[in-house]
C-alpha cells in the first residue's frame, strides 16, 4: 500500500518508537524509508556567544544528526528494508514545514513520526511539530505516541 515513507528522527525515545513502527510497516510492504533529521540552528543563533562556539555547536549538531541517521539505516538494513537518509539544516524555518516539504519533494505517501502527546499548558508552551505536520501534510501522517 505505502511505497515511500518519510520518517523524521530527532534521537528521542519517541522518535525511536516511530522508527520501529515505520520499519515494521515498510518490511511488510517492501516500501522505502526516507529518514530525515533536521538541524535547526535558530535556538543557537539566539543564544550565540561567539562565532567560534556557534561553529562548534553546529558541527556537534550535524554530527549528532548523522549518528541518528546511521543508527536508523542500520536498523532498517537489519530488517531488510530499503532506506535513504536526509540531513537538512535550517535557520528560522519551522521543522514541521521542512518535514512536509521533504515528504512532497521525495514523493512520499506516508509520514511516520513520534509524538509526545502533550496536553494542556505543556502543549501550548512546547508546541507540537507532530501536530503541525498532521495539520498541514498532503499525505497521511501516522503519529506514534510515547510509551507511558
Amino acid at each position: 500500500m505505502y511505497q515511500r515513507i518519510l520518517v523524521p528522527l530527532d534521537g528521542s525515545p519517541t522518535s525511536e518508537r516511530g522508527l520501529r513502527e515505520a520499519i515494521r510497516l515498510a518490511s511488510g510492504q517492501q516500501a522505502t524509508l526516507f529518514f530525515l533529521h533536521v538541524v535547526d540552528d535558530f535556538r543557537m543563533l539566539v543564544e550565540m556567544t561567539s562565532v567560534r562556539s556557534y561553529d562548534e555547536m553546529l558541527k556537534g549538531l550535524r554530527h549528532y544528526g548523522l549518528e541518528i541517521l546511521a543508527k536508523a539505516r542500520h536498523a532498517a538494513e537489519e530488517a531488510g528494508v530499503h532506506r535513504e537518509s536526509l540531513l537538512r539544516e535550517v535557520t528560522n524555518e519551522r521543522v514541521a514545514q521542512v518535514i512536509v516539504d521533504q515528504a512532497k519533494q521525495h514523493n512520499c505517501d506516508l509520514i511516520v513520526m513520534g509524538t509526545h502527546g502533550r496536553r494542556g499548558f505543556n502543549r501550548i508552551a512546547m508546541g507540537s511539530e507532530a501536530e503541525q505536520v498532521a495539520r498541514t501534510s498532503a499525505v497521511p501522517v501516522l503519529l506514534v505516541r510515547q510509551e507511558e
